[in-house]
């Protein structure tokens, strides 16, 4: 990179990020974002002691290409963006913040993705390989921007990282020693227009693995994951919750073992697996198949999955006032999803749900809210709202009320619908960018709205 002009677009933590990397290598950034200095503020702050910046925020990008050997662009940038196209035109490369970071990395890398379950699982993995003394970076669409730390690697580190497909874009050598595909539902669709597009760009995680790599884990139960394997190269270990694959890690008699149905290591109990739900036994299969792939020792692997207390915002025991759980699964923006968190319920449930409109339909998810034991109430919100109305009255669900795009007004009202001894749980189903800057900031606010909220008993 020294002496190469690159062209940063966009100034959120992973741009940021990129730029001082990039600097750090000699190279000539210039960065740019819709948004001014000024407004950015201190996003960007990071960068004022960098040397060989060049600041043109506030400015249209696509009058800025112009003399640039790369262009590096934001999860946020569609690959089919006219800034991208007149780049190509004009000869310049483009590339994510993730192709960098695995172009300046060290050590093993082992790459995570699939529509839900990425975070919880990259998050198990990582601590898999802290508890078995490795130097771990735990980054990607985790939150943790690669480049932050991909500068300073060691070959004997380890690398885990979330993959969204919005990264998976902009990849050309990115190549993970192992690789997992945890499953594909319908989500991003604005981004990505069909099922068939999306799923194709999940799947670059693996295009450029060879027999030299060591495997690509594939989830069994999912059909469209399962036709993947034919188009992978390398090693292809399994994972199922229902079933018994040809290899790989899966469930006998109720424990996780890892193997063939004839020949196998047990790992721990299923019901060890200190995580609740069907779907965080998956997330637990996912993360066994990986780490003894990558050649853990059985007992880290059953150690770690007895004692990982999962991620914030995804089914997070929030509060319990006047007997009422709340629950924050904000990470909940897609109906899948929201549909694992229902399976989890097991009390009386109001639930809330809605938010950014990603185009997706949610006629599955309200069927399976209708059928539900548990969800005796749903508080509709935001964006979609009016969407999700129209689908729970299609299903014939009609225990649902309105809230608007007043938060704090939802929480009231699922918690005035909740019973004693029931839960109140935020699972939007949905994007949060009506609202809310990210997910995590969704979150935060739930929790702190709930650890304000005051007992019933003194209305």
């Amino acid at each position: 990179m020294n002496g190469k002009k690159v062209m940063v677009l966009g100034m959120a933590r992973s741009g940021v990020a990129a730029a001082k990397l990039l600097s750090e290598l000699g190279a000539y950034v210039r960065l740019n974002d819709q948004k001014t200095k000024e407004k950015l503020g201190d996003a960007v702050k990071p960068l004022e002691a960098c040397r060989n910046i060049e600041w043109r925020l506030g400015e249209p990008a696509e009058e800025l290409l112009d003399g640039q050997d790369m262009l590096l662009i934001s999860p946020g940038v569609p690959i089919d963006s006219p800034v991208v196209k007149k780049a190509e035109e004009l000869g310049v490369e483009v590339i994510g913040e993730l192709e960098l970071g695995f172009r300046t990395a060290k050590g093993l890398l082992v790459a995570i993705t699939g529509t839900n379950g990425k975070t919880t699982t990259t998050t198990l993995v990582g601590e898999i390989f802290k508890n078995f003394g490795k130097q771990t970076y735990v980054v990607g669409n985790i939150g943790f921007p690669y480049t932050a730390v991909s500068g300073g690697m060691k070959e004997e580190d380890v690398t885990v990282c979330e993959v969204s497909s919005f990264q998976m874009e902009s990849v050309k050598e990115f190549r993970p020693k192992v690789a997992a595909m945890l499953n594909i539902t319908e989500d991003h669709l604005n981004r990505h227009y069909t099922m068939e597009n999306y799923a194709a760009t999940k799947a670059r995680i693996f295009a450029n693995q060879t027999g030299d790599d060591e495997a690509v884990v594939l989830n069994y139960d999912d059909a469209a994951v399962q036709a993947m394997a034919k188009d992978v190269k390398c090693r292809v270990i399994w994972f199922s919750r229902k079933a018994t694959p040809p290899f790989g890690a899966f469930v006998v008699n109720g424990n996780i073992v890892y193997g063939t149905a004839e020949e196998h290591v047990q790992i721990c109990a299923a019901s060890d697996v200190y995580i609740p739900g069907p779907h965080n036994l998956e997330n637990a299969l996912a993360a066994a198949a990986m780490t003894m792939a990558a050649g853990v020792p059985v007992s880290c692997i059953g150690d770690t999955l007895r004692t990982f207390k999962g991620v914030e915002h995804r089914i997070e025991f929030v509060r319990e006032l006047d007997g009422v759980r709340f629950i924050n699964d904000s990470k909940g923006t897609n109906a899948d999803s929201t549909i694992k968190a229902v399976e989890t319920m097991n009390k009386p449930t109001v639930m809330i749900l809605g938010g950014s409109d990603k185009h997706v339909d949610f006629t599955a998810m309200c069927r399976i809210i209708k059928n539900s034991p548990y969800i005796r109430h749903v508080v509709l919100i935001g964006q979609t709202a009016a969407q999700l109305d129209e689908t729970l009255k299609k299903v014939g669900y009609t225990n649902y009320e309105h809230a608007g795009y007043d938060f704090e007004a939802a929480i009231q009202k699922a918690f005035s619908l909740a019973e004693e001894g029931g839960n109140v749980l935020l699972s939007p189903a949905c994007a949060s960018f009506d609202m809310f800057k990210d997910y995590e900031q969704r979150g935060e606010i739930f929790k702190n709205i709930v650890h304000g909220l005051k007992s019933r008993a003194s209305d």
